[in-house]
């Protein structure tokens, strides 16, 4: 049983920490970006060393205290934020935000925890290297953040999730010890990889506080193509066909439904749209190619031997950067007109390839039994990941259905589960999940995870209450 992180307790941690190390939480350690929860964290730490982190944390597993680390803010599951049970001490690594090194010639750079995304891709753009995750929150996403959920992004298709990026991380494990593996290494296999564990566990196993990440050249041309497929059979074939002429250069492949078009006429008139009309699928694709090859070619020839092949029927390649962005612009737009509109459920999946135009057809059609629902199901197609978001009528209020968020979840997540997916693709699973977790769970999996919970923090302090059920 943990116990609250009350003013003695403060007071007793302070006298080991520099001053100004504890602060009042100010409400936005509070929130998520969806209003689904309130933290109730009184205080936050924010350490400005590994040193002082393992103060804490050693403090914290003496007292059974329980600990919500909290990067940007920018998670969507509820994870950044306490629950139930005795109030927790927020940990923030925002001072911890230095870029320690760049190796140019090894593509790796050494970041802090608390830089943010935004910060590692400018210091790598300096050494004329590329960082590419890639997300609509960069700007205040932070790295540990990032690496504790495996973000994904844009560019898995060509560069994995973040997960991929990692070749090393300093962390401070629950009972205060500091695990030193900040190695640049391709190969190491001395054992157990705790990187990999502690990677994408939402901070129930470890703290990260810096990480050893992986760079690639920068592509010397970029070309970027908006293309209006017929189905979304036809952008699973045109992304074969891109995958054969273009072979691994294919950076991101985003699929984009008509109903998001809509919102952002509807919500975000200001946002650029390419077609008028506009189709009912469309697909984004960008590509890097090496020096003496020409993505605008590369993009042309794809788009005529699509339309040859049936599979498109219109289309634009960028002429400029700006209208590169313009492109982009509306594909990130489209969460945030989502927003305005008010999502009654969403859903962040991941089914085989091969199986996403059915996956589509029978979610529809799923919905379509419930009401006069409208469907917005975009995402990163490329790696099998859709955003399946599920919308009131045109004039009604999310509010008026709020009776049926659970029953549309579950049959969305039953659909997946019987087509060999997943419930979260890139979000993670926090508190919004768990319960998801324990139903369609592979029962040896959940049986492993909890005894290594239970072996690396026994006192349950680390994050209590996300991922798996607080004990």
């Amino acid at each position: 049983m943990l116990n609250a992180a009350d003013a003695e307790f403060v007071e007793r941690l302070a006298g080991d920490l520099p001053d100004d190390t504890l602060r009042p939480a100010e409400p936005r350690y509070l929130e998520e970006p969806r209003g689904a929860w309130m933290g109730k964290s009184e205080w936050v730490a924010l350490p400005r060393t590994v040193e002082e982190a393992a103060t804490i944390l050693r403090a914290c597993q003496a007292a059974r205290v329980g600990i919500v680390p909290y990067g940007g803010g920018t998670g969507l599951v509820g994870g950044q934020v306490s629950g139930d049970g005795p109030q927790t001490l927020v940990l923030s690594l925002e001072r911890m935000s230095a870029i320690r090194a760049v190796y140019p010639q090894e593509n790796v750079l050494i970041a802090e925890a608390g830089a943010t995304l935004a910060d590692v891709q400018a210091a790598a753009e300096t050494e004329s290297r590329l960082f590419p995750l890639s997300l609509a929150s960069e700007g205040t996403a932070r790295i540990g953040g990032n690496l504790s959920t495996n973000a994904g992004g844009v560019n898995v298709l060509r560069y994995g999730n973040a997960r991929d990026l990692c070749l090393g991380l300093e962390a401070v494990l629950p009972d205060g010890q500091i695990w030193h593996g900040l190695r640049r290494l391709r190969k190491d296999n001395t054992g157990y990889d705790l990187r990999h564990l502690l990677i994408g566990a939402e901070g129930t196993l470890g703290i990260i506080t810096a990480a050893a990440l992986k760079l690639s050249p920068i592509p010397a041309g970029r070309g970027t193509a908006i293309m209006a497929v017929r189905d979304p059979a036809s952008a699973l074939a045109l992304l074969s066909l891109a995958r054969d002429q273009i072979g691994e250069a294919v950076s991101a492949f985003e699929l984009i439904d008509r109903t998001g078009t809509d919102f952002l006429a509807e919500k975000l008139p200001d946002v650029r749209l390419p077609f008028d009309p506009m189709p009912e699928w469309m697909v984004l694709i960008e590509v890097g190619l090496p020096r003496g090859l020409v993505p605008s070619e590369a993009l042309e020839e794809l788009f005529v031997a699509a339309f040859d092949a049936g599979l498109v029927t219109d289309g634009l390649v960028a002429q400029s950067d700006t209208q590169r962005a313009e492109f982009w612009t509306m594909r990130e737009s489209i969460p945030l007109a989502n927003r305005q509109i008010g999502a009654i459920a969403s859903h962040d999946t991941s089914v085989p390839l091969g199986a996403l135009p059915e996956f589509i057809a029978r979610g529809r059609k799923v919905i379509a039994a419930m009401g006069d629902f409208r469907v917005n199901c975009f995402g990163h197609v490329g790696d099998g990941n859709l955003h399946f978001n599920i919308f009131p009528p045109k004039g009604r209020n999310k509010a008026e259905f709020s009776n049926l968020k659970q029953a549309m979840t579950r049959a969305v997540h039953d659909l997946v589960h019987d087509m060999e997916g997943s419930l979260s693709a890139e979000h993670g699973i926090g508190r919004l999940k768990v319960d998801d977790l324990a139903r369609y769970g592979d029962p040896a999996k959940l049986s492993a995870m909890r005894a290594i919970k239970s072996a690396l923090d026994p006192a349950g302090i680390l994050n209590p209450g996300a991922v798996l059920p607080a004990a």
